[in-house]
């Protein structure tokens, strides 16, 4: 059986390891803010381990409170960093409050009144709180799935736990204690050296997992405006069309044009001509709906995804657009650039199918009609009626498209 005292060796190399991962993935990585939670809890248990270590050639307790405190606190930090991963509220306060607790408890049993079964109950269940509260949050889906790097974390918190709770059992009924080393406390210890790179390994899953999404919706999203990109536009699109076709359920497409946007970049210059795409891009957002999508398809060309919207909904929220940009150019004074834009709109039909290219034809078709019908307004698109002896094709197509302003 190893000695205590090497597995306390590779418990620190352990998290200094770990610690120096996380590390860089702070300097890789500084929004990612859950990271600097488990780089303190790694170095922490590193330093609480290496003071542990002292017992080795001394009989007196304090190192023992040292490093009990500061494996509470490692803990402690490891939860918060939970927290902090899915975005929830980190207490301070109550980390504080768990260590006070924890060191004049601690300190009382070893000092005021000598007492081993007493020190490992205050020991246990100070770190079986952070734990126990990670758990419960590790398990709860977010964006309608369990992070298997969560699910990982929990499963090994979940050992952990079971872990001291035995060694609860063992220091209350049977005499367990750290006061001197033993087989039983190798085993512990090396038991807790593996679950404890497992734990940091599920952390690292969470972390890679994260930032793979990061990754994958910057790849969405347009540089300028910070809405979808084309890319997105299409996938979007996509999904509407096969669950229109499943339920039967209309969607509408909004295809929007900034009126004179070359003539703006000739003469302003193309900083002014980005400046009015992010403009235009704020003012429509303020005017659409929860779940509706505004995304920029290229240049000066945006779109608008509405989920289970008819027509008639379609051409509510053009018009919306349209009055948030009316009532904008009209407060425009000096060298402000006053903003016009043409929108077209369209309705998914089952004859579309599954080809979201279809519905974008529509609307731009409504589109090149708003256009020819002065600008600054919309149009809208209806398919044309079956063909009847009698009228003429030329008809149906100026009928297909109905301008309104």
């Amino acid at each position: 059986m190893l000695s205590v005292p090497t597995l306390w060796t590779v418990f620190v190399i352990n998290f200094l390891a770990l610690g120096l991962i996380w590390a860089y993935v702070i300097r890789s990585y500084p929004s990612f803010y859950a990271a600097r939670y488990w780089t303190g809890s790694s170095f922490m248990a590193a330093a609480g381990a290496a003071v542990a270590m002292l017992r080795v050639v001394t009989d007196a307790l304090w190192p023992l409170l040292i490093a009990g405190t500061a494996m509470i606190f490692a803990l402690c930090l490891a939860a918060m960093g939970v927290q902090k991963f899915f975005e929830k509220q980190v207490s301070w306060r109550a980390t504080w409050l768990v260590m006070g607790l924890s060191f004049a408890g601690l300190s009382f049993f070893m000092f005021a009144y000598d007492s081993a079964p007493a020190r490992i109950t205050i020991f246990t269940i100070a770190q079986v709180l952070p734990l126990a509260l990670s758990i419960k949050l590790l398990l709860t889906p977010h964006q309608g799935r369990v992070n298997p790097g969560a699910r990982l974390a929990a499963i090994v918190a979940s050992l952990i736990i079971a872990i001291y709770a035995v060694r609860l059992i063992g220091g209350i009924a049977g005499g367990f204690s750290y006061m001197h080393f033993s087989p039983a406390q190798s085993a512990v210890i090396l038991m807790l050296v593996f679950l404890s790179m497992a734990l940091n390994f599920g952390f690292l899953l969470m972390a890679m997992d994260h930032l793979r999404s990061e990754v994958a919706d910057l790849a969405l999203l347009d540089d300028l405006t910070g809405v979808g990109n084309r890319r997105h536009l299409v996938q979007r699109l996509t999904e509407e069309c096969a669950r229109s076709e499943r339920s039967n359920q209309p969607f509408a497409l909004l295809v929007i044009d900034l009126d004179g946007f070359k003539g703006i970049n000739d003469t302003y210059g193309h900083a002014a001509g980005d400046a009015c795409l992010q403009h235009f891009t704020l003012m429509a957002q303020t005017r659409l709906r929860p779940g509706d999508m505004l995304a920029r398809s290229g240049g000066d060309e945006f779109c608008i995804v509405l989920p289970s919207s008819t027509l008639r909904e379609g051409a509510m929220i053009a018009r919306r657009v349209l009055e948030v940009c009316r009532a904008d150019a009209e407060q425009c004074m000096g060298n402000d650039i006053p903003i016009s834009v043409s929108i077209g709109v369209a309705q998914w039909t089952r004859e579309m199918g599954a080809f979201p290219d279809r519905l974008i034809a529509a609307a731009d078709h409504a589109l090149y009609d708003a256009k020819k019908g002065g600008r600054n307004c919309f149009a809208t698109y209806e398919p044309a009626p079956p063909l009847v002896p009698g009228i003429e094709i030329a008809v149906l197509a100026d009928a297909s498209l109905r301008k309104r302003a």
